[in-house]
Formats: C-alpha cells, structure tokens, sequence
C-alpha cells in the first residue's frame, strides 16, 4: 500500500488546510496518510525532505507558495509530490488541471499518473510558477496586507489599487546572455502561465519544456493598462503592443530602483534576482487523461 505524508500549511485557506487534511484521511485508504503541519516554510520544507527520503509520496496541503516550498525539498529527494490546493490562488493547481476538492484531490493521488516538470531556481529557492517585478508584486504586497475583499476578487483589487499607485522602472534583463533594457511596469519570469486567482498572464508558458517565458509589459499609460485589465484573463492582452514575451533558459532582472521582487505570492528578493529553470526536476501526480 502507498504511503503518504500530507505537509500542511495551517494558515492556508483562512485554515482550511486542516479541514481539507482530515477529508484525504478520510477519502484515502485507511492508515496510508500520516498529517503533519509546518510552522513555517523551513520547517514544512524539512517535514517534506523526510517524508520523500522515506519513500512516501508527500501531498502539500495549501497554497502556490507552500506547495513550491514543499516541491524543492521533494525535487531534491528525488520524491514524488501530489498537490492538494487550499490557498487563495491555486495557480499553479490550475496550470496542471487539479481539482480544489479533496475528494478530486484524492482521486488523483490514488488514480491520477506521473508527470515530470520544469521548476524555477531563484535566490536559492524553487518556485513553481512564476517570477515577478514591478506593478504585479506590489499587487502581491496589497494581497498580503489581507483587505477585506472576498476570495478572488482580492487579486483584482490589489491590481487596479497597485496600477494607481505604482509607476515604471527602468529594467535591465540578461537572457541567456542577451541584454534586454526596457521602461516597464512589470517583468514576469513564467514556468506556469498563470498567476493572481486565474489571470492568464503568460499564456504561452509550459511547464514541461524546458524554457523560461519572460514578459515584460512596457512603460504606457496607466489609464489604458487600467482599461485593459480584463483582457489578462483571458490571455489576449499578449497581444498587445506594449506586450512582448520572450524565452530564455537563464534571466538576470534588474530594475532602477529596489523594486520588490515575489514568486508564486510569497516575497523572494529586492531590486535584482537571478532565475534559471531546472528541466525535469519533479515528479508530480496529475489527473489521467481522458479515454
């Protein structure tokens, strides 16, 4: 019988996390999942480094920021990670196609299949999604305050609050060794081409290839960017003139001033990060194909 150590994060979820963790127990076989909660992101990574050193597959109960953290230490036990999605996001849940339910959830740790994905290495931590600067990490800091504006919707309030407050940089980029200088409002570096609840940022980003897909969104007015918003949704805004998107498998970023710089909802660095992709570097369960 497979074993499992589901690695919560209490705060996730405004505490589902714990609520979420006994419905796999129940769903799961009887006696297969051992419960543990990390205290914080060093001790969850610990907790998942353990569990995969032990050949027991590690289910992260939480959000995009606890499941990257609990994916590096996995990735570095050559473990096999499963991704319960509790967090205010669930982006890069979304990216996979996982369900946010546990007993979905619990259909694909027990029926779903290995895939094998890219990760990020930044400022010596791995991340899942994405990368960013600028206008979408100060929405990332309003998220983080906890307005008092319901589920999703709080990642729209943070982006239009954030374009009216924030203004452009000047960033420096190096690709691959390729220099890249541009007036902008925002640089995101994409493993997973959603962020933010469900905003198609960097549509053309797989989690498979490879690759990193840089998107810069350049210096424009405020006003029509403001106007434009919805078009995130969907994805068409990279079409867009002040839009461009390029790859790389190693980018160096840095902006004019100490800009704060986030990954997957969590803060990482300021004014500078370094971010390269690890090709191949965890084993994750995912639903089985249809038919």
């Amino acid at each position: 019988m497979t074993s499992y150590t589901a690695v919560v994060n209490p705060a996730a979820g405004r505490g589902a996390g714990a609520r979420v963790a006994a419905e796999l127990v129940a769903a799961l076989p009887r006696g297969s999942v051992e419960v543990v909660a990390g205290r914080d992101g060093g001790h969850a990574g610990e907790l998942a480094r353990a569990a995969a050193a032990a050949g027991r597959t590690v289910l992260a109960v939480g959000g995009d920021g606890h499941a990257s953290t609990v994916a590096g230490a996995v990735a570095r036990a050559d473990g096999l990670l499963g991704i319960v999605p509790v967090g205010r996001g669930n982006d890069f849940a979304r990216q996979l196609g996982l369900p946010t339910d546990a007993p979905g959830a619990a259909a694909v740790v027990t029926g779903g299949h290995e895939r094998t994905v890219d990760v990020i290495d930044a400022a010596g931590r791995t991340v899942l999604g994405s990368v960013y600067t600028g206008v979408d990490s100060a929405a990332s800091e309003i998220v983080a305050t906890r307005p008092r504006v319901p589920g999703g919707a709080v990642y729209r309030y943070a982006a239009v609050r954030a374009l009216l407050t924030s203004r452009p940089a000047g960033f420096r980029l190096t690709l691959d060794g390729v220099e890249w200088a541009e007036r902008g409002w925002s640089v995101v570096v994409a493993n997973s081409g959603w962020y933010g609840a469900g905003m198609h940022i960097v549509p053309s980003a797989e989690v498979d290839d490879g690759l990193l897909d840089v998107l810069m969104i350049r210096d424009s007015s405020r006003w029509t960017l403001l106007a434009a918003l919805r078009q995130v949704y969907d994805g068409s805004h990279v079409g867009r003139a002040d839009v461009e998107v390029r790859r790389a498998r190693a980018v160096a970023v840095t902006a004019d001033r100490p800009l704060p710089v986030h990954a997957d909802g969590e803060p990482l660095a300021s004014g500078s990060v370094t971010v390269t992709v690890r090709p191949a570097a965890l084993r994750v369960l995912v639903p089985s194909p249809v038919g």
